[in-house]
């Protein structure tokens, strides 16, 4: 789940950066050009970004595990956590960094570090800058600015990075207000997973139409070490503050296999 950063986070925002650094740059660079990222990624440079409402934190079963600060059509400060590198995060926190840019933007550049520079060439993106960096010991910091076109979301919503809640359901459901649900989009292809509540863990997987309908399937293990099976198709209403609200009808595929219906809506 990526949520928006508050003042309260900062600290949270400044540890993440701070210790990737720590652990990934050494391989990179020399001391002094270590000690300007520690330096640039300052307190005063955080909540500067996060009153302006430009970082994002991502969270794996309650813990914060990366960050990415998104300015105008520019990543900056995308950093996941050592022990959750080669994991998938990273990818994640970009991909949703890029949707939310192509909101409004054809294109999303980024200032690309030596570690970085792999990854984002294999992700479409291409140099167009060099530039270099004398620290105060004399240490030379090297970074490329490059850049990747980008082409508005296919289908008339896009899901991705965006988080919901139960606000309604029939006798029959399993899902109530303590459940959350994390959905993910790529292209037309839609999945999600949620827990809280009667549901120990459970994953969606499914299509998004054109005008942002979803169908897919869903399974759980709830807290009667049952295993659930549906199938449900899901109608978006956007409400005058921006957020989504989505309107389900739902089919058990196992147990007494009755239908129900709920609404879920955007945290």
């Amino acid at each position: 789940m990526v949520i928006m950063a508050s003042e309260e986070q900062l600290e949270i925002v400044k540890k993440i950066t701070q210790e990737t650094i720590t652990a990934i740059y050494p391989r990179y660079y020399p001391n002094g050009a270590i000690d300007f990222f520690r330096k640039h990624h300052n307190d005063e440079h955080i909540r500067a970004d996060i009153n302006d409402g430009t970082v994002y934190l991502l969270m794996d079963n309650d813990k914060y595990i990366g960050t990415v600060t998104i300015k105008e059509n520019e990543i900056c400060r995308l950093f996941v956590l050592p022990d959750f590198q080669h994991k998938g995060y990273g990818k994640m926190l970009l991909e949703f960094a890029e949707n939310k840019i192509s909101e409004e933007y054809s294109a999303v550049i980024l200032a690309a570090s030596l570690p970085a520079k792999k990854i984002y060439r294999l992700r479409n993106y291409f140099e167009i800058e060099n530039h270099q960096i004398v620290s105060d010991n004399g240490d030379i910091l090297c970074y490329d600015f490059m850049k990747k076109e980008l082409t508005k979301s296919m289908t008339a919503i896009n899901y991705n990075g965006k988080s919901f809640v139960p606000r309604s359901n029939t006798e029959n459901g399993e899902v109530s207000g303590e459940t959350i649900f994390n959905y993910h989009q790529n292209g037309f292809d839609f999945y999600a997973d949620y827990c809280g509540g009667d549901v120990k863990k459970g994953y969606m997987i499914g299509k998004v139409s054109l005008n942002g309908e979803i169908d897919f399937y869903y399974q759980h293990i709830n807290t009667n070490e049952e295993i659930r099976a549906g199938k449900c198709h899901s109608i978006p209403v956007v409400n005058d503050d921006g957020k989504i609200e989505l309107h389900e009808e739902w089919q058990w595929l196992n147990g007494d296999c009755s239908s129900g219906k709920s609404i879920v809506v955007e945290r």
